[in-house]
């Protein structure tokens, strides 16, 4: 898997296009590390200890199959 877009606003998410898994969660909650597990890439999402540190909406892709995304949302709560 490889980093596509991180995007502050909805207007700038990438169009709609094949399968995509995202991410929703607790502030915290260990959403970006099980992003790093399942695509076996320690460091393709940012992650630490403080909470709220995604606070944009990051696409994934995977070059072998490019209509299939992962999406990592900012924590809630």
């Amino acid at each position: 898997a490889q980093s596509l877009i991180s995007a502050p606003r909805r207007r700038q998410c990438p169009t709609d296009e094949g399968t995509e898994v995202a991410f929703a969660g607790r502030s915290n909650a260990g959403k970006s590390s099980a992003i790093n597990t399942l695509t076996g890439n320690g460091k393709l999402a940012r992650t630490s200890k403080t909470p709220g540190r995604t606070q944009f909406i990051n696409f994934f892709n995977f070059p072998a199959a490019p209509d299939q995304r992962i999406v990592d949302l900012p924590g809630y709560g």
